[in-house]
């Protein structure tokens, strides 16, 4: 053990758990990267979460900056999304009909988005995905479409092609069980190339329905882009008759009310967003302008269902928390307090002359050990890194601190992250930066 390194944490019921889950479920999980196959350990078992803290199996506490992979932006169990989901519930938790909490939510999101006029929600960012393609489709008349190395969609067939996140995790560029005809309708290019953008529809000329990207691509590293090369996305669309799609399920809601979309000031054709809307519950949206909607079923000739669509319990929730989001202030306080935290761990990496990088937007930052001063590819990415992070990611652990299980994932701030707890934050992660590069 090198000096400075903790004992690890007591992992002996989550261990059971995770034998019993063996058995039920393919790998122990319901989602590849929970099963920590890239860091140390057995997955932990969670049995509570309150502000910005979690609480596993054996009774391990620690400040989380996993926040359910962003959506949790007010922390665990808020009162307000709580007490507005308890009355709800009384009332009954699933009709598949309409209620009027589902236009009560599209209206708050809609009053304070110029970017789209009308929504569809889903049960999912992968449905809401799944769709906005499927419009885009529709509406164009044309099959193929265009994604960036790097970007992830959602798990549908069309998607997982050269995709981040869980993927990469374990090293693969792809997934079984989808039909090479499937592949073939879907190209992809580098991030930030503009030359290989306009091959692309050169080569497959009034082929292209849409080009999809994150306009903050957060699920394979941070690999934040320029404002100049999403505006050439826009243009390039608008010139070949594309439909330009932002996939703003992490952004959305994130790095302001109106996403990435606000934040750059770019319109793009159609948006998708995800759980952040419904308060952690399972929720995605996608929206774009009235026009462009009315292609959707019972309007228009493009079918898209969903029995849980607009779940009551779901859109209550919702309404709580974005009723948070849109008070003055709320964005400027959070992300000044995120710069603030990121700030503190970078200047402590440079002062000790660590390849050690924090970047950050709003309140996401993903921490990348190299050199470079911006990560915008996913090539540009060492997986000879991600050692590094799996000493780290042990080290915080044993020190009270929740990342999430993979060197590729972002990290977020909420609300309810205090001073105090930041700080506590800050001092194990500069203990755990010294450990590893004095190994």
């Amino acid at each position: 053990m090198v000096y400075g390194e903790k004992p690890d944490i007591s992992r002996e019921k989550s261990a059971e758990l995770y034998e019993k889950a063996k058995k039920c479920f393919p790998g122990g999980v319901n989602s590849p990267v929970r099963a920590f196959k890239s860091v140390y350990g057995t997955p932990l078992f969670i049995e509570k979460g309150d502000g910005c803290r979690l609480w596993d199996a054996d009774g391990n506490e620690f400040i989380d900056f996993c926040c359910s992979w962003g959506p949790l932006i007010l922390g665990h169990n808020h009162p307000k999304v709580r007490e507005k989901v308890t009355e709800e519930m009384q009332k009954g938790m699933s009709f598949g009909a309409p209620t009027a909490l589902e236009t009560e939510l599209a209206e708050l999101i809609l009053k304070n988005n110029r970017f789209i006029e009308k929504i569809r929600f889903t049960s999912s960012g992968t449905e809401a995905v799944m769709s906005a393609i499927r419009l885009a489709r529709g509406a164009t008349k044309r099959d193929k479409i265009i994604k960036f190395e790097g970007c992830y969609h959602g798990h549908s067939d069309s998607l997982l092609v050269k995709a981040g996140s869980g993927l990469v995790t374990f090293g693969e560029t792809s997934s079984a069980g989808i039909p090479k005809s499937f592949a073939e309708e879907t190209i992809v290019v580098s991030l930030n190339d503009e030359e290989a953008l306009k091959a692309a529809f050169n080569q497959f000329k009034d082929q292209i329905a849409c080009v999809i990207i994150e306009p903050v691509p957060a699920n394979n590293g941070l690999l934040l882009q320029s404002k100049a090369y999403l505006q050439f996305l826009r243009e390039i669309c608008t010139q070949n008759g594309a439909l330009l799609i932002f996939d703003e399920v992490i952004s959305g809601f994130r790095v302001s009310f109106e996403g990435a979309a606000g934040y750059y000031d770019i319109q793009p054709d159609i948006i998708t967003y995800g759980k952040i809307i419904g308060g952690g519950l399972p929720v995605g949206a996608y929206g774009a302008s009235a026009q462009l909607m009315a292609n959707i079923s019972p309007e228009g000739g493009v079918y898209q269902a969903g029995t849980l669509s607009g779940n009551p319990v779901a859109m209550a929730a919702g309404i709580a928390q974005l009723s948070e989001l849109a008070k003055s202030g709320f964005y400027k306080e959070l992300n000044t307090k995120t710069e603030e935290f990121t700030n503190a761990i970078q200047r402590y990496a440079t002062s000790k002359n660590y390849a050690f990088k924090v970047f950050q937007i709003a309140s996401i930052f993903w921490f990348a050990f190299t050199d470079a001063d911006a990560i915008q590819t996913a090539e540009a990415i060492d997986p000879a890194s991600m050692e590094q992070f799996k000493l780290m990611h042990r080290e915080l652990l044993n020190r009270g601190i929740y990342l999430g299980p993979s060197g590729y994932e972002v990290g977020f701030v909420s609300v309810a992250h205090s001073k105090i707890d930041l700080e506590k934050a800050k001092r194990a992660i500069f203990e755990c930066l010294d450990i590893v590069f004095k190994r």
